[in-house]
């Protein structure tokens, strides 16, 4: 079958528009035309070279669509059904078989290995071998090859364009709060960055009912857009010291942190100003891999502190993802405020209006 795909062609390369022949499903496969996919930092994370991948190369991981193929086996999705793509999980370790797989084992193959588990390549041009499989989908394409295990099924009537952030940026922000982090009502959280994965835990701390929400960012239109969304408060770090400024608020610290910037230094800033016995969760992917944070032993042994990094929010795709569609369609989960839609075709005019800061969460989408 062909389909419309956004390739990777080298290291900080455009997206080149192409037309690609992708192979029906196999046994336990999946077949599904896109109608959405979200633009993540992971994708051009790979663009840049932080995360491998081979190239040419089709990245993607938010994809959202109808089933119009299944393999032999395949008996959760059937022709028609409406489907949300998530990340992809080996299903068999330790992790997967006691509902973590979000920790898959197996999750660096799985995820970017870019081939099926007998080592072909399903996607191809003139002939020439195209690596796919992306998160188990490569959805940057009209037409996707996912599996049956990281293809949920959607019975809700949700915009396509709504449903594909879900599959990885709203559910991993959403589900650090209300997952991995499990905040207390009326706890206080501190979350640098507001782009899709930060305002998306902002969402969820609103739905943890939290009562002290501060958004570190320093885009005055984000910070503005997190106060909207339910933070109680908003601070730019370049307007003084942050762990003086979050201390001004909750002098006693607070009790969870989120960092989605990756960047060391302020995650150093946020320990600075985390309570005693508060958890500082880490979902941001730094854009230096070796870059270090400088974690005082001593202070986090005395004030108890636990550093826990953050995967997909914990979810369990089956069950978070059909949850967070049901807080969408009841009002409390206002993803319209972050999703700009842009025709597929725009896929370098999306990428880069997100990195201006002129949207917080691009979602291209097929005619």
């Amino acid at each position: 079958m062909k389909s419309t795909a956004a390739l990777l062609t080298g290291i900080g390369s455009d997206f080149e528009i192409a037309e690609i022949d992708i192979d029906g499903p196999k046994a336990g496969e999946v077949l599904v035309q896109i109608a959405a996919v979200g633009l993540c930092h992971t994708d051009l994370a790979v663009r840049d070279g932080v995360l491998p991948i081979e190239f040419p190369g089709v990245v993607g991981h938010e994809g959202a669509g109808t089933v119009i193929a299944i393999g032999d086996g395949v008996t959760k999705v059937a022709v028609g059904d409406k489907v949300s793509l998530t990340f992809n999980s080996c299903g068999h370790c330790r992790t997967c078989t006691t509902g973590h797989q979000s920790y898959c084992e197996n999750f660096t193959p799985e995820n970017y290995g870019g081939v099926r588990a007998d080592g072909s390549k399903p996607l191809s041009k003139d002939g020439h071998p195209v690596a796919g499989m992306f998160f188990g989908q490569s959805s940057f394409g009209s037409v996707a090859l996912t599996n049956e295990r990281n293809t949920v099924k959607i019975d809700a009537d949700i915009p396509f364009e709504m449903l594909a952030p879900l599959g990885c940026g709203v559910q991993t922000g959403v589900g650090a709060v209300t997952r991995s982090l499990r905040a207390e009502k009326g706890s206080a959280v501190a979350i640098a960055g507001g782009g899709s994965v930060g305002l998306s835990a902002v969402m969820g701390a609103v739905l943890q009912e939290c009562a002290t929400i501060i958004v570190v960012e320093p885009t005055e239109q984000r910070r503005s857009l997190a106060l909207e969304l339910g933070a109680t408060h908003a601070i730019d770090p370049a307007a003084g010291d942050v762990a003086e400024q979050i201390r001004s608020i909750v002098a006693h610290g607070v009790d969870y942190v989120i960092d989605t910037t990756g960047i060391p230094a302020v995650v150093e800033s946020l320990i600075g100003a985390t309570a005693v016995r508060g958890t500082v969760g880490l979902i941001g992917v730094p854009s230096d891999p070796t870059g270090a944070i400088q974690l005082n032993i001593i202070a986090a042994l005395t004030l108890g502190l636990t550093v826990t990094g953050i995967i997909e929010g914990d979810s369990v795709p089956d069950e978070f993802i059909p949850e967070l569609v049901d807080h969408y369609l009841s009002g409390r989960l206002p993803l319209d405020k972050l999703v700009a839609t842009f025709p597929f075709t725009e896929i370098n005019s999306a990428v880069k209006i997100q990195h201006d800061g002129g949207v917080v969460k691009p979602v291209l989408v097929f005619d």
